[in-house]
């Protein structure tokens, strides 16, 4: 299975707006898009998008969904909520393990985590920017994942492949 794993773009700030309502802002957008583009030319993929319940989180995974194409289907599950644990992500996705390519949409400070309990190594620290993007294999659904860094593109990285 492959895994990506994507942080939203940046989002709206501006005071009066319930945190679960914050949608991606123009820029926000434009990360996302250019990083989806950047990852398509390295095959990416997606068969089901598991998001967080916010919106900008949704928003994410809709945009890569579109540049990367197909009909992905899309749960939202509080197992990608910023205060999750990593296990709890692990666990959602072995209920997928039929799946070849699952999209993870979310936040920090879990995605860093989660990329690195993947890759069975929880103590790293794993930096993902705003909008940044990695795609981690896994073949074993064992209860502690062993999984294989592929790469990781940040939106500046992608944005100099555009130029």
């Amino acid at each position: 299975m492959q895994v990506y794993i994507l942080r939203r773009g940046a989002a709206d700030e501006r005071p009066g707006i319930a945190d679960e309502e914050r949608g991606l802002t123009e820029e926000g957008r434009r990360q996302i898009a250019d990083v989806a583009s950047c990852a398509l030319g390295e095959g990416a993929a997606v068969s089901l998008a598991l998001t967080s319940p916010l919106r900008r989180a949704r928003e994410t995974a809709g945009i890569a969904a579109a540049v990367w194409g197909g009909e992905p289907e899309f749960l939202e599950t509080r197992a990608l909520l910023p205060d999750a644990e990593p296990h709890e992500i692990w666990d959602e996705i072995r209920t997928h393990r039929d799946q070849p390519q699952v999209l993870l949409a979310a936040h920090e400070p879990l995605l860093g985590r989660v990329v690195a309990f993947l890759l069975g190594a929880p103590p790293a620290l794993i930096a993902m920017k705003r909008g940044s993007l990695a795609r981690v294999d896994v073949d074993h659904f064992s209860p502690q994942p062993r999984g294989v860094l592929r790469w990781l593109l940040t939106p500046g990285l992608a944005q100099s492949r555009k130029a």
